[in-house]
């Protein structure tokens, strides 16, 4: 038998993408090595972008209910003396969601894994190593397995294959792609802490700006904390096993807590690396997250990344095998979120080499301008904005060659009139958002078409979007992102397609 998808690796973005394949009515194979969710904390945040992908999911509680705001951002000198302050507020994002938000991987692997039991779309085999890869003349991909605990070996077949198998993926290595070093490379300790005890810190990360001991302190939970301290060189996290070592690196924040209230839940060495996958695709065979791109954490985008992989490419491979989209459309996945990524990792290491890069020289720099930035007009939404660069033009973004426009960028997940917000009443469909009042005829065509119609009133959020950008009307994607734009319904023509909207809902 042939499984239509085969998801290698069972982290968050594969376990995100066999969700959202599901909700199309896509099955799925998800093979993972571990036989149950991976323990040890690695992510630890996301934004209101990738929480609404998670709430059309239908985690947003279950999220809410392991996730932690984050309230802003800190920098401070060596001796935690405050050099600049960037205060988040409590309320929601454009999406309808909090814009920085602190969580444990495992927990967000579990919920996820819950989530796909309830849909009943995928089966998750455990203690299962992917050992080769090759696809077939005639179409589809075989893929060679053994089983950790027996030794069995075993062959899959599929229509298609996910690579979600991490940054030393094996599906990468089979479709002859290789990672392009973007040039950023530094140890760090991270240490991942337990308590019931009160820090009584500020609640947003605190960034030490300082080239001899960099470091990140963060609450991730109601008893969950994080430091990460970049090494010197000879350094290893094993240098720090001894807990009076490693509680005089986290004791500045600490302060008179007795370090027998401390449990260490993790202390281990990461290499932060900037790196990003030559190609994301070979045929049937794709690659997404930390499989094609590797993302310093300093702006905490590493695995967004992964699940907005996840979001692009998912509805596309969902229009293909129900054959309403056109197989082309697949090659739009690398196209839009290759530079995309790249933009981000950029971004990271700018941050990163700017806060923690230059000597004494630089420190001397950071002591003397930081505390001017707030003088900076805009500057500090900018640097708390959740907002990520739009995605270039593809066969499905028809984006203007030059200046800014709406195409590209995300839908605001807006309230509407009846009270539901946008994402509730596109339920994962194209959408047609206008100023307009179609005839009854287009209304029709619309829903031959599997495309839901969002007609928005003066005043409302969405009516001030589509007036600042000077549009009546606009097709939004499955993913949230915009199509295109035009000034009536007529302006986007054929551009409007068919779309399964009765497998989205069987």
């Amino acid at each position: 038998m042939t499984i239509p998808v085969v998801i290698v690796g069972a982290g968050p973005t594969g376990l995100t993408a066999a969700a959202l394949l599901g909700q199309y009515g896509v099955e799925c194979l998800v093979l993972d090595r571990w036989e149950q969710v991976y323990p040890r904390p690695r992510a630890v945040h996301l934004d209101d972008e990738v929480y609404r992908l998670l709430a059309r999911l239908g985690l947003g509680e279950e999220f809410a209910a392991i996730s932690w705001p984050c309230r802003g951002l800190r920098l401070v000198d060596r001796d935690l003396r405050v050099l600049a302050q960037f205060r988040r507020g409590a309320e929601q994002g454009r999406h309808g969601y909090p814009e920085a938000n602190m969580f444990d991987q495992p927990d967000l692997e579990a919920i996820l894994r819950t989530g796909l039991d309830r849909q009943g779309r995928a089966t998750i085999r455990g203690n299962t190593e992917v050992t080769g890869l090759s696809q077939l003349g005639s179409g589809g991909v075989r893929i060679e397995v053994t089983d950790r605990v027996t030794g069995a070996q075993d062959t899959v077949l599929a229509d298609y294959v996910l690579g979600c198998d991490g940054a030393n993926s094996l599906v990468r290595s089979a479709i002859g792609s290789s990672m392009r070093d973007l040039k950023f490379d530094q140890r760090w300790l991270v240490v991942d802490v337990a308590t019931d005890a009160d820090l009584a810190q500020w609640e947003g990360v605190h960034q030490v700006c300082d080239p001899r001991r960099a470091a990140t302190y963060m609450r991730i939970g109601r008893r969950r904390y994080r430091w990460e301290f970049r090494l010197e060189p000879g350094e290893t996290a094993a240098g720090y096993r001894d807990l009076d070592r490693l509680h005089a690196l986290v004791a500045p924040w600490t302060r008179n807590i007795p370090v027998q209230e401390l449990e260490i839940v993790r202390a281990a060495d990461y290499t932060f690396r900037a790196q990003i996958a030559d190609r994301w695709r070979d045929r049937r065979v794709f690659l997404l997250g930390d499989a094609a791109h590797l993302t310093p954490p300093f702006i905490g985008q590493g695995v967004g990344a992964g699940l907005r992989d996840a979001a692009n490419l998912a509805w596309k491979l969902a229009g293909v095998l129900a054959g309403t989209l056109r197989a082309s459309v697949l090659d739009s996945y690398e196209i839009e979120r290759k530079p995309h990524a790249r933009s981000l990792i950029r971004l990271a290491k700018l941050t990163g080499n700017a806060m923690t890069n230059g000597g004494e020289v630089a420190n001397l720099l950071r002591a003397v301008l930081l505390p001017r930035l707030h003088l900076v007009p805009g500057l500090k939404n900018r640097i708390l904005s959740s907002e990520t660069p739009p995605l270039r033009r593809s066969e499905l973004i028809m984006a203007p060659t030059l200046g800014r426009g709406l195409a590209g960028r995300l839908c605001p997940n807006a309230l509407l009139e009846d009270g539901r917000r946008f994402d509730d009443v596109a339920g994962g469909r194209f959408a047609v958002v206008t100023l307009d009042n179609p005839a009854t005829e287009t209304r029709v065509e619309l829903e031959q078409r599997g495309v839901q119609l969002v007609t928005v009133g003066a005043g409302s959020a969405l009516h001030r979007w589509l007036r600042h950008a000077h549009a009546r009307t606009a097709l939004v994607r499955p993913d949230g992102t915009v199509s295109r734009v035009g000034r009536d319904l007529s302006a986007l023509g054929a551009a409007i397609p068919v779309f399964p909207r009765s497998a989205l809902e069987s």
